[in-house]
């Protein structure tokens, strides 16, 4: 039997830590009732809280706690839920935790944090030169707060070394079912998704990210640059062409335009392009090669590569998630391309 314990968090979204609960209370469980077997659990699961107290989530569904979680002297997984919305006093209010978990992880437990939990995992130090994920939304503040950690927003689950973390707050049962399937085996995990009704593990969450296309800086000449791009996405545009309006050499444009948005001029014009492909998707566009020249690509084989490097999904899987659905498509007239959302 394998012994996860389930931190439970004030101010933590209740399904963050309620969804894994479920998951390993699931496996060799309710598949082989549905199919009128014997039942073989493989996960022992136990919660527990600051000195074992009731938590109340944001919106005040509260959760009791079986155990301190200092009574918990041994467990093989740790599961700690999303941080709260007060990121600051979450952190100060938690830090009992850290040097816990820094003990489970040094007698080989699995720590995991889920969304924005990696922020208790970093406070800790136990993300510190190590790869870690979390809510896309969050990623920007907690690579200030926590350099030293190898951020990668883009992935939906990381694992290195025995700490994992996974992406936004619905993630928690992908991150479970990765952990089931790693412990259990392919099979118990497939049949855990399917008794819950739930897909097996995602891999990737920039599809689902609404991200700026560029970190906020205070290079005018630049910025011009940036709408300058973003206005003429579908076109074939030049670095020289860029760096002669704004009176700079090539090389001195890319660098300056490098160092203002974290991107070289020829990804941003990429992923400008990708944020305004995503929108036709989401607006019903049928055809892939219609999305692919309107966003100044020609190769629709190479534009699906593309789009699925950087979202995960190829484009008709995107439109499928996010597309408008087939009644609110009948009847209504398709809008022209969109534009990327003006940074204010």
């Amino acid at each position: 039997m394998i012994d996860v314990t389930v931190l439970l968090l004030g101010g933590c979204y209740a399904s963050t830590a309620i969804g894994p609960v479920e998951v390993f209370y699931s496996a060799g469980r309710l598949w082989n009732v549905l199919q009128d077997d014997a039942q073989r659990p493989r996960f022992r699961v136990t919660t527990a809280s600051l000195r074992g107290r009731r938590v109340d989530s944001p919106y005040g569904v509260g959760l009791m706690a079986d155990v301190d979680f200092r009574q918990v002297r041994s467990t093989d997984v740790i599961i700690v839920p999303s941080a709260g919305l007060e990121l600051d006093t979450q952190l100060e209010i938690h830090r009992d935790i850290y040097p816990w978990l820094r003990r489970h992880a040094a007698k080989g437990a699995y720590i995991a944090g889920v969304c924005a939990g990696a922020a208790y995992l970093a406070a800790a130090g136990l993300l510190d030169g190590r790869e870690a994920t979390t809510h896309w939304a969050s990623a920007q503040e907690l690579r200030r707060r926590f350099p030293a950690v190898k951020w990668r927003p883009d992935k939906m689950i990381t694992e290195d070394r025995r700490v994992l973390c996974s992406g936004g707050v619905y993630a928690s049962m992908d991150l479970s079912l990765y952990l089931v399937e790693k412990f259990c085996g392919h099979e118990i995990a497939v049949q855990t998704a399917k008794s819950l009704v739930i897909n097996m593990p995602r891999s990737r969450q920039s599809g689902y990210a609404v991200l700026p296309l560029s970190r906020p800086h205070d290079d005018d000449a630049i910025r011009s640059a940036e709408v300058a791009i973003e206005s003429n996405f579908s076109r074939t545009l030049r670095v020289e062409d860029l760096a002669r309006e704004r009176h700079m050499s090539a090389r001195n444009f890319v660098r300056r335009f490098k160092a203002a948005t974290g991107r070289t001029p020829g990804d941003y014009l990429q992923a400008t392009r990708m944020a305004v492909a995503k929108q036709l998707l989401e607006s019903g566009a049928r055809s892939v090669q219609t999305v692919c020249e309107a966003v100044g690509y020609e190769d629709a084989a190479f534009f699906r590569a593309l789009f699925k490097r950087h979202t995960g999904m190829s484009p008709a899987e995107y439109r499928e998630n996010f597309g408008a659905t087939a009644a609110a498509e009948r009847g209504h007239s398709r809008p022209g391309a969109p534009r990327p959302a003006a940074r204010s």
